[in-house]
């Protein structure tokens, strides 16, 4: 417990939903904020809203969110135990037709949203970070961070809080038919990590 408390979790979401640090407000439905327990000891960090998380206003329902909820039963993690959260919180896209394609937010783009993930952080006092995808990694650890290379690994995050990188669900999804189960099969082991004794 700190002396002088920051801006509680419901502060923060307000104070998100007016933020135009970046281009990204202007064509996004909504900010979407992070969502969970404020006693969570695990924090999930992905990388941006996708089309569903937009319209819905909450991360990781989409279909990459699926995946994610399946991992999670997997190692034993009750998802409502989980605070949730992106690295960037409006959804960056382009048009083709009718069609919202996900587009990777750029450098500046994830700097505008550091304040938010920084400040959910310093709300939560979570006992490990989890981070999902390349776009997570970078945004903590910087522009060198490699998931390939860094993933599985316990690293000291943000605070010195206990942190830990895998693939983004998403990637599962993208990943090729045949190399689906490989890849599902690897987020599944790095998110048992979170799960056990560090």
């Amino acid at each position: 417990m700190t002396l002088f408390p920051g801006p509680s979790l419901d502060e923060l979401r307000a104070s998100a939903a007016q933020c135009t640090a970046c281009d990204l407000y202007e064509e996004a439905t909504q900010t979407v904020f992070g969502e969970g327990p404020v006693d969570a000891s695990v924090v999930l960090m992905g990388e941006v809203p996708g089309d569903k998380e937009d319209l819905a206003g909450h991360p990781f329902v989409g279909p990459a969110g699926k995946v994610l909820d399946d991992a999670l039963v997997e190692v034993g993690i009750d998802r409502d135990t989980v605070f949730l959260t992106n690295a960037v919180k409006h959804f960056k896209f382009e048009r083709r037709g009718k069609v919202r394609i996900h587009k990777k937010p750029n450098a500046s783009e994830v700097a505008a949203c550091r304040q938010w993930w920084e400040a959910e952080l310093t709300a939560l006092q979570p006992e490990v970070l989890g981070l999902l995808g390349a776009t997570a990694g970078q945004a903590v650890f910087g522009s060198g961070f490699r998931v390939t290379k860094q993933r599985g690994q316990w690293l000291e995050g943000p605070g010195g809080v206990a942190t830990i990188a895998t693939i983004h669900p998403s990637a599962v999804l993208r990943a090729p038919p045949e190399r689906r189960d490989e890849e599902y099969r690897g987020l599944v082991s790095d998110l048992r990590k979170l799960a056990g004794p560090r």
